[in-house]
């Protein structure tokens, strides 16, 4: 189902990066097949002995160090998953966000005895993670969250409430966005690490009935009277928790393209394979000009948006990716997939709106895409800010 037929990057070439590649996938085609998917959609969760499964395979915390249990390799382990993940249809499985989110701020802004002691058992998907910063009043503007975290002798204890969470029915480790000084703004957040079972007035709420990405467990959470030790308040002091946000968001927003040019792929094969086969008038739908013209523009621009991805990737590895850099690679790449995916699902015709169809759940799936992570519209306003 090859569409772009594109040279990757040096990096992403590397003989261990293309095994990789084929390991995951054969991972997935074993352990993911249709059925099993389909199943979890029909729930609204993955199992949790498929996390558990991933990381007997190797797939947890990949780009952590092998100090701290993890498999020791760096963000192109992780774009192998999220492209792996796309092409193979596995929904709603968010152990990227597990993987190249949560464990990344705790790698990166945790003290050595946090990392000690989290990351080893999150690469065993002992610990499962999430990220709490949504608020039912607060969204892309993480200023205005209100759930706030009071010290108490050697306890915090945090009050509020978060919407919108993945992995929020699963994960039993959860980084909170909380307010450790409301008078400070931005200033005054911190990020505190919740282990959900080893506290009393944590609540999941419902696992949130979504227009799309329904096996991924999207969740209310609640905090009343939360306690949790001081040692829990993530990196050397409070008040750091805005910068830590914003540290990480570049990578967040390149997870978000990396997995839109994954769907883009994905929808433009299964497309190109369908109109190929499909009969119409008499011949096949490839051979109408409409259709080429479409796919001729598709492909186009998915080559386009496969470079500037792979560019981005690139500039990560080395440290220079900037945050309005990846913002644009957020906004764009996510605008493109709905284009692209919606155009391909029109050549489907009347096929492409049954939901048991891949396209259709592309579709479905793709719209979230230019809301979280921060909106579209806030990735202009940060872009617009560097001009």
């Amino acid at each position: 189902m090859g569409v772009l037929n594109l040279d990757r990057s040096p990096s992403l070439a590397e003989e261990d990066i293309v095994i990789f590649n084929d390991s995951v996938g054969r991972f997935f085609d074993e352990k993911a097949p249709e059925s099993r998917v389909a199943k979890w959609r029909e729930d609204g969760i993955v199992e949790r002995t498929f996390w558990t499964e991933a990381a007997e395979a190797g797939l947890s915390c990949l780009s952590i160090p092998e100090e701290y249990g993890g498999m020791g390799g760096d963000y192109r382990h992780e774009v192998v998953l999220m492209e792996q993940l796309g092409a193979k249809g596995v929904d709603g499985f968010g152990l990227s966000l597990h993987n190249a989110i949560v464990a990344p701020y705790i790698l990166l802004c945790g003290t050595e005895a946090q990392k000690q002691r989290w990351l080893p058992k999150m690469a065993t998907c002992e610990l499962v993670s999430a990220i709490a910063m949504t608020e039912p009043g607060a969204g892309s503007d993480l200023q205005g969250i209100k759930t706030t975290a009071k010290l108490d002798g050697n306890e915090y204890v945090i009050n509020g409430s978060k919407t919108f969470i993945t992995n929020g029915q699963t994960a039993n480790l959860i980084i909170v966005v909380c307010k450790t000084d409301p008078s400070q703004g931005a200033r005054g957040t911190s990020l505190l690490v919740v282990e959900t079972d080893q506290v009393e007035g944590f609540e999941r709420g419902r696992n949130l009935d979504k227009l799309g990405q329904e096996a991924a467990d999207t969740s209310e959470l609640f905090f009343n009277e939360v306690r949790v030790p001081t040692a829990n308040l993530l990196g050397e002091g409070e008040g750091q928790g805005f910068f830590q946000l914003m540290g990480q968001l570049p990578q967040e927003r390149l997870n978000i393209a990396v997995q839109a040019i994954a769907t883009i792929e994905r929808a433009l094969g299964l497309t190109i394979d369908y109109v190929k086969n499909r009969d119409a008038f008499g011949k096949k739908i490839i051979d109408f000009q409409n259709t080429q013209f479409v796919l001729a523009e598709c492909k186009t621009e998915a080559t386009v948006a496969r470079v500037f991805v792979d560019h981005c990737i690139e500039a990560h590895l080395k440290g220079k990716l900037d945050a309005a850099t990846a913002s644009m690679a957020k906004y764009w790449l996510t605008d493109l997939e709905n284009k692209i995916v919606d155009r391909c699902l029109q050549l489907f015709g009347g096929f492409g709106y049954m939901a048991e169809y891949p396209i259709a759940r592309m579709y479905r799936d793709s719209r979230v895409q230019r809301i979280y992570g921060g909106t579209n519209e806030i990735m202009k306003v940060l872009i617009a800010r560097t001009l």
